[in-house]
């Protein structure tokens, strides 16, 4: 059940942090991956095996897509699927910053019925099961209820503010910028920031947990087009992401054309 998931996936990614925190500061073996050129170190591979062994043996009929794990057609055939990103923002990791979360994520089907948004050095576990809200280290969370673009505080790139995203014109907001896209969603859903956009494809590790997070917020969470998120998919990439509370967004999709 969600309730039971969810609680397991705090237990996680508890463990996922006290392993990581054992690499601050020291010798990480970075190197760069083949196909993308981005880093990975030891610490996310030694997650990674943390999280491995504790969720599957708790679930062995789950399926599993990491980030830092072979992929498989096994996962498309289970009923549920682990869904995680061991440390999303190792670049932040690698310098030495804070901002950087253990993502993991429970889909049944294609949609998330539990997530965890957890930032170690930060002590800020972010929680949702799908109809039993969001928290905040145990407390609700809601999202921001500014309704209009116009002076929206909102997490995006400046490649996300290029006019040839936006038909409708460029929204008028004040850009800000944060590492980890699963800590940019989760701060969204904290009503910290107005909304959240990226119109890159956007790996399922690295948004899914914080999609349910926002939802349960009360945001309005779509790819960059406005279409429905769907997870645990063959490629496991969506079109973007696009997230606010229901007004904003679909003053943010207008402009999209």
């Amino acid at each position: 059940m969600p309730g039971t998931d969810l609680n397991l996936l705090i237990d996680a990614a508890q463990a996922a942090g006290q392993t990581a925190r054992k690499y601050v500061g020291g010798d990480l073996g970075t190197r760069y991956k083949d196909h993308d050129n981005s880093p990975v170190t030891e610490a996310d591979l030694a997650v990674n095996a943390v999280l491995a062994r504790i969720l599957r043996e708790a679930r062995p009929d789950y399926g599993w897509l990491s980030e830092e794990s072979t992929d498989t057609e096994a996962r498309l055939d289970a009923h549920r699927t682990f869904i995680i990103d061991p440390i999303d923002g190792t670049r932040s990791f690698i310098e030495g910053s804070k901002a950087w979360a253990h993502a993991l994520a429970v889909v049944e089907g294609d949609r998330v019925t539990a997530a965890v948004v957890f930032m170690p050095m930060m002590d800020k576990l972010y929680a949702a099961s799908s109809g039993g809200g969001a928290r905040l280290n145990g407390k609700p969370i809601r999202v921001a209820q500014h309704a209009a673009a116009r002076d929206a505080e909102v997490l995006a790139v400046k490649h996300s503010l290029d006019a040839r995203f936006w038909p409708g014109g460029v929204p008028q907001v004040r850009p800000n910028h944060r590492p980890s896209l699963a800590y940019r969603l989760s701060l969204v859903a904290e009503g910290r920031f107005d909304a959240m956009f990226t119109f890159r494809p956007s790996w399922e590790w690295d948004i899914a947990a914080g999609s349910l997070i926002l939802s349960e917020a009360g945001a309005r969470v779509t790819d960059g087009r406005g279409g429905r998120l769907r997870f645990n998919q063959p490629h496991p990439q969506t079109d973007g992401v696009l997230a606010a509370n229901p007004s904003l967004h679909a003053d943010l999709l207008d402009r999209r054309g």
